[in-house]
């Protein structure tokens, strides 16, 4: 059996040597280092320890500094704070930073301080067990997560696929797709199958700061760097060091730190704010974007060489409306997940609410379908989905006419799409100055009124018999594209409510009556 490693940190060499030697005599392998950052190195390369007894007064990176690092790479990491007294101010900050223990140092004739230091020895190791058989059950439910929301669908089959090809290599991959389809997930997917699933997975929201915070936030500062900057601070570089790194919403990083960032992933290196003291790092950077990088470089919004950098392997991660047979499945699982964290009953969803789920076109992706089954989980009460799914559902239908009728009223015209056109579909005339025509006399508009009544009958097509010669009124060509764009209206309607005609009218905006008088009018029947 594997002997407990404990690792001692002090600058007292005889103390050290001291320790060693009562710890050998206990079963312990321990290994002596004078500094702080002497132990962080040493965990770079080597073993992690099971047991760090750490002193709280050392030149350089003293204890409570160090024991901020320790923490911040690793947090399972199990420090007993070592002191000449008992101080309760640095007690209270020591247990605040996350030491597990706080241990005056044995010199009593009556060997109780050895006594103390050997109990909280045996219950950090007890602890460390009990850490990695959680870490054990997290995995197996993060794998059941992984099923749960990878689905089964063909394209994420297809970026699993990619997933396990490139998983181990530290190739940079940029993963893209809109809010909420998922892109941390495959972050941590790529993470979890790669050679480094034991290290730290650290991630950076490049949006959630300002540039200047947002450098330090990744790189660290010293002491005094700048304003309020009062204690020395670990960046998220050094944080996730021999791990991954990801770099959410890359897009909205400024050019100027761009070129710091391109640095380190070209050196593995950089400096700590206020310092010119090199930082090596071993970091796997993955990145993740909505937005189109390929028109921030032709803005100069965004740099080339970074780019490419990023973009070895490039993964596009579906929106949820592309992948609609996951959808069943994502609703057990989350169903699941909140009626067991909110202690719930898992009641299954009514027949309306997963036909809705069905039809809906999810612009907030995942997110915003674990978030309505959240809801109706905690409050029991599908109604309140119901009424916001349908409210949606009608804005989107409102936002889409004027398209639908432009798009309608310019095929009636025979414009070809792309065409820019006036406000009844004709074509817009190339810019030219010509002189103000003088205003028709009432007779002249009278004649022209009777005219374009001539001709406004529509045929069986649907469109005015002028128009059909090529010489119809604009109101004749207004006419008969109108109509045919509130029949595409009221038929795609119809289809996605399953012919509900109440329901086609309240998302329509019309009375029911009206909306049947349009279907008669326009000819449109149940196929």
């Amino acid at each position: 059996m594997k002997k407990p490693y404990v690792a001692i940190v002090d600058d007292d060499a005889a103390f050290a040597q001291y320790l060693r030697t009562f710890l050998s005599l206990r079963g312990y392998e321990a290994r002596c280092y004078t500094r702080g950052d002497e132990l962080l190195a040493s965990m770079k390369q080597a073993e992690a320890p099971d047991v760090v007894l750490l002193d709280v007064m050392m030149p350089g990176l003293d204890g409570m500094a160090t024991l901020r690092a320790l923490k911040a790479s690793r947090p399972e990491a199990q420090v007993i704070m070592l002191s000449g007294r008992n101080q309760a101010s640095t007690i209270v900050e020591a247990v605040r930073l996350g030491a597990a223990d706080y241990v005056v140092k044995p010199d009593d004739p009556e060997g109780l301080g050895e006594i103390a230091l050997d109990v909280a020895i045996k219950n950090a190791i007890e602890k460390n067990r009990l850490v990695s058989e959680l870490s054990e059950l997290r995995q197996q439910l993060s794998d059941d997560e992984d099923r749960a929301v990878w689905g089964n669908s063909e394209k994420m089959r297809g970026i699993a696929t990619v997933i396990e090809q490139v998983a181990d290599s530290d190739v940079g991959v940029m993963i893209r797709g809109e809010s909420g389809v998922g892109k941390e997930l495959v972050s941590r997917a790529i993470h979890q199958r790669s050679t480094r699933r034991n290290r730290p997975f650290v991630k950076v929201n490049c949006a959630a700061l300002p540039a200047e915070l947002l450098e330090s936030e990744l790189f660290g500062h010293e002491r005094g760097a700048f304003t309020g900057a009062a204690n020395t601070r670990i960046g998220k570089f050094e944080q996730a060091d021999t791990g991954t790194l990801m770099l959410d919403e890359i897009g909205e990083m400024k050019p100027a730190l761009q070129a710091k960032l391109l640095h380190v992933l070209q050196d593995g290196e950089f400096t700590k704010l206020g310092s010119n003291k090199r930082v090596q790092v071993d970091v796997r950077v993955v990145a993740a974007t909505n937005r189109d990088l390929e028109k921030m470089l032709s803005s100069g919004e965004f740099r080339e060489d970074l780019y490419y950098r990023l973009k070895v392997i490039e993964l596009t991660v579906p929106p949820l409306r592309e992948r609609r047979d996951e959808i069943p499945t994502l609703i057990d699982f989350f169903i699941a997940r909140y009626a067991r964290k909110y202690n719930r009953p898992a009641r299954p969803l009514s027949d309306q609410l997963r036909q809705l789920f069905m039809q809906y076109e999810w612009p907030g992706n995942i997110r915003e379908l674990e978030n309505m089954i959240k809801r109706v989980v905690i409050l029991q009460d599908e109604q309140l989905v119901i009424r916001e799914i349908e409210r949606n559902m009608q804005r989107a239908m409102a936002a889409a006419a004027p398209v639908a009728v432009a798009a309608a009223v310019g095929a009636a015209a025979g414009i070809p799409m792309g065409v820019p056109t006036g406000g009844f579909g004709a074509p817009m005339p190339p810019l030219a100055y010509a002189p103000p025509a003088a205003a028709p006399t009432e007779s002249e508009t009278d004649a022209h009124a009777d005219d374009a009544g001539a001709g406004d009958s529509p045929n069986e097509n649907g469109n005015g018999s002028g128009s059909a010669n090529g010489n119809g009124s604009l109101a004749a060509v207004a006419k008969a594209a109108a109509m045919k764009a509130e029949r595409a209206a009221i038929e795609q309607t119809l289809r996605q409510v399953h012919w509900n005609r109440r329901k086609a009218a309240q998302i329509l905006g019309v009375s029911y009556k009206t909306l049947l008088n349009k279907i008669k009018e326009c000819g449109i029947s149940r196929v």
